[in-house]
């Protein structure tokens, strides 16, 4: 399993979000790699990846196979037969790992998102099941809630950045973070060093459509990446755009 500091990588999009940019794909995975991240996990919520079809699922996992960091592909799908076609391509295109979910959101610790909390005891009757569980992501705030994951033997990467210091001490196996989408170096520093100030650039982007404005930033930031989203998500308004520049050029 991959360790260490992990981009919830964003998907590149055109046409108003109809369609992959390809182009895109290799300039922003040089990027992240620039900003010293360990690997990335693409396709998840960041990366709209249950928005896309199956078609384009398997496409843009190619695509952000061929950059230069190992890659965990989320392959959760609405029915199992998808998801394990989803995790064969993945597979066989040299995937790290494939992260899934079945039913939605589960076992994704996320209680912000699915409305409850994956009991522990249920994660542990699956670590004994299932032998192929080799580890989840846990996005819950405060770290009260975090802490009852990190069980021994399971790679539990931590979501909130403010509580990845916290995590590692306890022995979480790093961060998948969509702030790492945007600020690779910034996450990847947090992770080695313990440096700050990822909250302050989190609570900036989470001001706004969160995907629609990482893309945005992004292409502040000198990537050539869209900030075309796939609806029901929508592209900011002139006066977000307007906030997020003075943003930027403040910082």
């Amino acid at each position: 399993m991959l360790r260490g500091a992990l981009a919830a990588a964003l998907t590149p999009l055109r046409d108003d979000g109809a369609a992959l940019d390809e182009e895109a794909f290799r300039p922003y995975l040089e990027f992240l790699a620039a900003g010293g991240l360990d690997g990335i996990l693409a396709l998840g919520t960041t990366g709209e990846g249950i928005l896309l079809s199956a078609l384009e699922r398997r496409r843009a996992a190619e695509l952000f196979l061929d950059g230069p960091l190992p890659v965990i592909v989320h392959c959760g799908a609405q029915t199992t037969a998808e998801t394990v076609a989803l995790a064969k391509h993945a597979a066989a295109s040299g995937a790290a790992g494939v992260a899934v979910i079945g039913p939605p959101y589960y076992v994704y610790e996320f209680r912000a998102r699915s409305g409850y909390a994956v009991p522990v005891g249920v994660v542990e009757r699956l670590r004994g099941e299932v032998s192929n569980l080799a580890g989840l992501k846990v996005s819950d705030r405060p770290f009260d809630a975090v802490a009852p994951y990190l069980l021994e033997g399971l790679d539990v990467f931590v979501g909130a950045e403010e509580l990845v210091p916290a995590g590692l001490e306890h022995g979480a196996a790093g961060a998948v973070s969509g702030l790492a989408a945007v600020f690779p170096e910034r996450v990847a520093a947090l992770v080695r060093e313990g440096a700050g100030g990822v909250a302050e650039l989190r609570a900036a982007l989470d001001r706004h459509p969160f995907q629609a404005a990482a893309k945005y930033v992004l292409g502040r930031r000198g990537v050539p990446v869209r900030e075309d989203v796939r609806p029901p998500l929508r592209r900011l308004t002139d006066d977000e755009k307007r906030e997020l520049d003075e943003w930027v050029e403040s910082s």
